[in-house]
């Protein structure tokens, strides 16, 4: 999955002057607040650098716990280690086709899901696809804010 660029000075205020231990227990507290699934849950902090080890069971869920962590004020950089579980191995006629990774929006200034779903997939009405795929981190699609990063999954 690799390195996720986010703005360092937006996202979710949770951190004061703490440690970096601190600031793990609080991210730690932060994902789980989301209920993504996830096993072995590893934060590391190097100054605004945040590294993710830990097993999920989709590319979804794992791009989604490196979002929640990376639009928090003060990370300006997520190293997405997380693994994925392996599935039973289907037969091949009953085999899904491999998930694809999304991509990534930095949020500007005057922007809407609307907006962005034009621009993403020539379609306003599409903003739904963008909102679900950012819940639980997106409460309402009329709060997102400049330097927020948002999930864009691959039209289906």
């Amino acid at each position: 999955m690799g390195l996720i660029d986010f703005v360092k000075q937006a996202g979710q205020k949770i951190f004061g002057g703490e440690s970096d231990e601190e600031k793990k227990g609080k991210l730690t507290k932060h994902v789980q607040s989301m209920n993504l699934p996830v096993e072995n849950l590893g934060i590391a902090i190097d100054g605004e650098t945040v590294t993710l080890t830990g097993l999920t069971d989709s590319v979804k869920n794992a791009e989604k716990i490196a979002l929640a962590l990376g639009n928090v004020e003060g990370v300006s950089k997520v190293n997405n280690k997380m693994r994925i579980k392996i599935k039973e191995t289907p037969t091949p006629e009953k085999a899904e086709p491999a998930e694809k990774e999304a991509t990534f929006y930095t949020v500007q200034k005057g922007d809407s899901l609307s907006k962005i779903s034009q621009t993403q997939y020539d379609d306003p009405m599409k903003y739904k696809t963008i909102f679900e795929a950012n819940q639980p981190m997106l409460k309402d699609p009329d709060e997102i804010y400049p330097g927020q990063v948002l999930r864009i999954p691959p039209e289906a």
